[in-house]
């Protein structure tokens, strides 16, 4: 739910402009002797790593300037180590040099770990930011209430220009020109103006913050929520920015997208386009906080409290490793009283509302979806780790309203191999993965700048049908009238009892796997030490894409496997879970992944500059969709019941979609377990009235049996 403010891009962070240089009157023989020397370091740099990512440095009197595309002018000085080092140290150069003294490259010593660049020209190139002025002002709401906003527009042209408008609960004092340059990059070159504005109750505008606020009634003239707050913000606007065309864009990430989700049910008339990424939609089905039910405790509890604390972001650490915390709370109401903060009020809708009753029905945005208002551009990755069903799920709503052979009313659906908004990011990686391009660079500049530009500008360039997709495995984008695809046909893949996986039915049904689930060892989700979500160097953006090579240790996960492919297999579509399964408990959850296995050394048929069959590579289990599902919710989601305990019950699910290729000589490997610990709470294995306030003597070891009819239903494209 959560996206920095500040751009991600390489050590991005760190990076600090210090201005233009004044020009000087005269320029003594030192000086020119000094620029001489440093105009050996003048040139261009691509990162090993992120062959993307070039930076220009430029040599100025005694100092060097480092820019590129989505960097901006930052002053270097000689440091007393050898180095370049922009003002406080936060960035470091040391440069290197070939025998006959000729600048080759330079080590970025920032960060983690090295990254290493490599010289590419002699002649540096400028990054061409545009300048925008910024103005400060307060929007009047229909209830009285004021909301801040930063208004951004280029200062280079006077002709009218459209709005493109993100609302937002993390802040935006930060919005600069720089800022609008280095997120929005090719957004920015265009030329939009720019508004960001604090919504209710955050930082500096007025009135009270609600997490997810609920949609009101719109007879009312004073009733407010984010549909209003919107509609008002651009009818304020257009009416007041000086030479604006009348047309808005909104877009956002996250909460964010949310927000831009908002912005187009009962649109204000001036919004001709919205671009939800990533959108917090249902937050019980299958975003931020439930997962079917399955209380996403570490993510609620950190994300509360980083939210109503107070008016601006309060994310914070833990003193010791998550698990640890989590498992000696006992449950959820255990972890808030341990925490000393008070009852915060998301914690307490969390214990007072843990089934899906009105209170999370009411913030859900897909019943307020019965039209498409707005063409809209949903954007998802498949390594989501908070929002993966948001823009799915609106996609699959107002695609059914789509207007046939007209661009007017139309959802469209971009989902690419990134976690949570990495898709502002310049980088070709995912963790380990390594997919031979710099995946976030494409959408926005070859799906986002088209999108806005035909439908606020009236420019040519948008020809997308329905659906774009990443297609992993292969690495390819792909292109599809209809999502998911017609050509995928539905292959059920059975889970045998001796381990294997096939396509063909069990002879015997009801032979079973066995483990033993015991709650006072969960089974963690992530390598450990598990850190607060945000916690500097946390693992919790990539966790979804790390090797689970790390539990092969454990003897209360079901495994089962395919032996090596001797065909490609593509995987393209939503892929469900038929898990036919008992328990000598009353209550349990059921957490099923569908892994890649590659082969234990580099695929002697794979391309030999492929990435993803490198020698690191070898061996890994990486999952390519998974999901949990909380047993009590079998019969209803808004009236949980026990499980008959030793009785074989089915529970069915979504694992939600992917595009994916299963190599030949690769392994599908499908996993069945109990807990995915700290991020989702024990299920205490005994049915108890509430979960989150459960006692230690309800927490028991139960028996699961994994039944031979229990399958996989897979999308199955045709061989090509």
């Amino acid at each position: 739910m959560r996206v920095d403010r500040v751009m991600p891009l390489l050590l991005m962070a760190v990076l600090i402009s210090w201005g233009s240089a004044p020009v000087a009157a005269q320029v003594s023989a030192k000086e020119m002797a000094a620029t001489a020397e440093l105009g050996r370091y003048a040139g261009q740099y691509s990162f090993e790593r992120e062959p993307e990512i070039v930076w220009s440095i430029f040599a100025n009197g005694d100092q060097l300037t480092l820019e590129g595309r989505r960097t901006p002018a930052t002053k270097l000085a000689e440091d007393n180590r050898g180095g370049f080092s922009s003002a406080g140290g936060g960035l470091r150069l040391v440069f290197e040099q070939d025998t006959r003294g000729k600048v080759t490259g330079f080590t970025l010593l920032s960060g983690s770990k090295p990254e290493m660049a490599m010289k590419i020209s002699d002649h540096p190139e400028h990054n061409h930011f545009r300048h925008y002025s910024r103005q400060d002002v307060m929007i009047p709401m229909r209830d009285g209430v004021k909301l801040h906003a930063v208004i951004l527009r280029p200062t280079d042209t006077t002709k009218p220009l459209p709005i493109l408008l993100n609302r937002t609960p993390y802040g935006v004092d930060e919005a600069s020109s720089n800022y609008i340059n280095e997120r929005y990059t090719a957004l920015a070159q265009s030329g939009y103006i720019f508004v960001l504005e604090d919504i209710r109750g955050r930082y500096e505008s007025q009135g009270k913050f609600v997490m997810m606020r609920p949609q009101v009634k719109h007879g009312s003239r004073k009733a407010v929520d984010e549909t209003t707050d919107a509609y008002d913000t651009v009818a304020w606007l257009v009416k007041h920015v000086p030479d604006n065309n009348g047309r808005v864009g909104v877009l956002g990430i996250s909460y964010d997208g949310f927000l831009a989700m908002e912005a187009g049910i009962d649109p204000n008339p001036a919004v001709k386009a919205i671009s939800p990424q990533a959108p917090m939609t249902d937050v019980w089905m299958g975003d931020d906080f439930f997962h079917y039910g399955a209380f996403r405790q570490s993510y609620g509890y950190d994300y509360a409290l980083g939210m109503e604390s107070g008016k601006t972001n309060q994310f914070g650490t833990l003193k010791e490793d998550a698990y640890d915390y989590f498992l000696q709370a006992g449950s959820f109401a255990g972890a808030v009283k341990k925490s000393g903060v008070g009852m915060l009020p998301t914690w307490k809708a969390f214990l007072n509302h843990p089934a899906y009753d009105s209170y999370w029905r009411k913030r859900a945005v897909e019943y307020h979806l019965t039209s498409v208002t707005v063409p809209t551009l949903e954007v998802g990755g498949w390594w989501d780790q908070e929002d993966m069903w948001g823009p799915q799920e609106e996609y699959a709503v107002l695609e059914k309203h789509n207007e046939p052979y007209s661009k007017k009313h139309r959802v469209y659906l971009v989902l690419g191999p990134w976690y949570h908004g990495q898709w502002v990011q310049t980088t070709r990686h995912l963790g380990a993965l390594d997919f031979g391009a710099a995946t976030g660079d494409y959408y926005r500049e070859h799906l986002e700048a088209p999108f806005f530009a035909y439908y606020l500008k009236g420019q040519p360039g948008w020809n997308v049908q329905n659906t774009v997709t990443f297609r992993t495995g292969t690495d390819k984008w792909e292109r599809y009238s209809q999502w998911p695809p017609k050509s995928a046909k539905m292959e059920d893949l059975y889970l045998e009892a001796n381990g294997g996986l096939s396509f063909a039915k069990p002879e015997n049904p009801k032979a079973f796997t066995a483990y033993v689930s015991n709650p006072a060892d969960p089974v963690p989700y992530r390598k450990g030490p598990i850190t607060a979500t945000y916690a500097p160097g946390s693992h919790w953006y990539t966790w979804l894409a790390q090797d689970q090579r790390f539990l092969g240790h454990r003897s209360d996960i079901a495994t089962f496997e395919t032996p090596p492919l001797k065909h490609n297999l593509t995987v393209t579509g939503d892929v469900y879970a038929d898990l036919f399964a008992s328990t000598s408990g009353t209550d349990g959850d059921w957490v099923v992944k569908l892994i890649d296995v590659y082969p234990d050394k580099p695929n002697a048929g794979a391309p030999p500059d492929d990435p993803n069959e490198a020698t690191h590579m070898a061996g890994y289990e990486l999952m390519i969709v998974e999901q949990i599902f909380r047993g009590r919710y079998w019969k209803s989601f808004a009236h949980p019941e026990a499980i008959p305990a030793g009785k074989e019950e089915k529970y069915r699910f979504s694992l939600r979609g992917t595009d994916h290729v299963f190599l030949k000589g690769h392994r599908i490997m499908v996993q069945v377990q109990s807990s995915w610990f700290p991020l989702y709470d024990r299920n205490p294995q005994t049915f108890v009235p509430n979960i989150m306030k459960a006692k230690p003597g309800d927490y028991k070891a139960a028996t699961i049996h994994i039944f031979a009819q229990s399958h996989l239903e897979l999308p199955v494209m045709p061989k090509s």
